[in-house]
């Protein structure tokens, strides 16, 4: 058995911003990462890159290769947690490694959803969340293939982007009125989904892969689908793209209490006193809702990540909340969306500004901004979002956030002086 003061299972966002947390205030303790993927820490949004462009690893690392040696960290890649016991703080790998710790870090992040639908297991059925995903489509996309990609959210989008670039026919189908329907209202959904047409991308809304149906030619081997029980399209490839879940199965293993993802307060403590949780895997302070939720978003897994590894260190803190906040790019189309998009009830006011492919919206209660939808043009949507998140009265400004010439200067003087000020003394 080998003893560390610090063991942190998952190595992405949340667990590197965690293991750097802890050694500004500790340079000494052992520290252990656990992963189960084999790779030093990389940015999983780019594993669409690496499909559409083969880009080399080390375009896609988080942090550098020599980064654990240098945060002396122990690290054991390409090993799963299998058990942890709680009662006597030791942590379990598949290899029969057993780890004791005196804190220990949850961040296990999410695994994809796989909906119950006839014939799924088949080969050349695929899932697109990790790394290993994306090299296993690269190895079998050939120019010219058809795909079938099941769900258009944020995976289901970025996937779809990645195989045309590699010239291969795509059709979406997704069970919703619309694409990136979490994030985006339907005028919003609309812009984006011209772009995917505008690219060839056939888009299949209100529709459901009912059934995956077999390669007449090749035993065991998907060829197609059918939709909603009656449409059959013939595909080389059929990716489940549905999103992800909580990978909370370590989190009951230990004892501690979950609800849709692992509970923790603002210090990122669990139910367990010495057991810490953080990133996807969460079910964190979200501002907005003044509840908490889960939000599985890298700026997130990153910031509770932080304060998780400043109170494993000793040092107190808490997470000040974060909420739903998206910043992407498909096919050159800029999109930034954050809090409540679509209005519950009429107490809400929405102000707009469209003009061809750039849409301004945000979402007001009581002169409040509440959501915000920016595409096209997302320049200035931070400070936007700044502006809802410190809860500041936008009522007598709230059309010149949306206007298409807005800047830094349409606030207010004391708000716009007060950004300045700030930005010259992060310089």
């Amino acid at each position: 058995m080998i003893k560390f003061k610090y063991v942190i299972i998952g190595n992405s966002a949340a667990g590197i911003a965690s293991a750097e947390a802890i050694r500004s205030k500790d340079q000494e303790g052992t520290l252990a990462i656990i992963s189960d993927e084999p790779y030093a820490a990389y940015g999983r949004p780019l594993i669409s890159e690496f499909l559409a462009t083969r880009c080399d690893m080390k375009r896609m690392l988080y942090r550098p290769f020599d980064f654990y040696e240098k945060i002396k960290a122990r690290t054991f890649f390409g090993h799963a947690v299998t058990d942890i016991d709680s009662a006597a703080k030791i942590v379990k790998t598949d290899n029969g490694q057993e780890i004791a710790y005196e804190k220990l870090l949850l961040a296990t992040g999410g695994k994809p959803i796989v909906p119950p639908i006839k014939g799924l297991n088949q080969k050349s059925v695929y899932t697109f969340t990790k790394l290993d995903d994306a090299k296993t489509l690269d190895a079998v996309i050939n120019k010219g293939q058809k795909a079938i990609v099941i769900g258009g959210g944020l995976i289901g989008l970025s996937l779809a982007e990645a195989l045309v670039k590699r010239n291969v026919e795509v059709t979406i189908v997704e069970m919703r009125d619309r694409v990136l329907n979490t994030i985006l209202d339907e005028e919003a959904s609309a812009l984006v989904k011209e772009r995917l047409n505008e690219y060839g991308i056939k888009v299949m809304t209100n529709s459901s892969v009912t059934e995956v149906i077999e390669d007449p030619m090749r035993t065991g081997v998907a060829g197609g689908v059918v939709v909603d029980g009656k449409i059959t399209i013939k595909a080389d490839i059929i990716c489940a793209a549905i999103g992800v879940t909580p990978r909370t199965d370590l989190a009951k293993i230990a004892g501690i209490e979950i609800n849709r993802g692992i509970l923790v307060n603002k210090n990122m403590q669990t139910s367990n006193s010495d057991i810490y949780a953080a990133g996807d895997v969460t079910e964190a302070y979200d501002f907005m809702n003044n509840t908490n939720a889960v939000i599985p978003v890298w700026p997130n897994a990153y910031a509770q990540g932080r304060i998780a590894g400043l109170n494993m260190a000793g040092t107190l803190s808490e997470y000040d909340g974060g909420t739903i906040l998206n910043s992407l790019k498909y096919f050159k189309l800029a999109v930034t969306t954050a809090g409540q998009i679509v209005p519950p009830d009429d107490s809400y006011e929405v102000v707009s500004c469209q003009q061809n492919n750039v849409l301004h919206k945000i979402v007001l209660k009581d002169g409040f901004i509440t959501g915000l939808s920016f595409i096209g043009n997302v320049e200035l949507s931070g400070v936007v979002y700044h502006l809802m998140k410190n809860k500041v009265d936008v009522s007598q400004f709230k059309e010149k956030l949306v206007a298409p010439n807005f800047d830094l200067i349409s606030l207010p003087a004391p708000l716009w002086q007060a950004k300045l000020a700030r930005t010259l003394v992060q310089k």
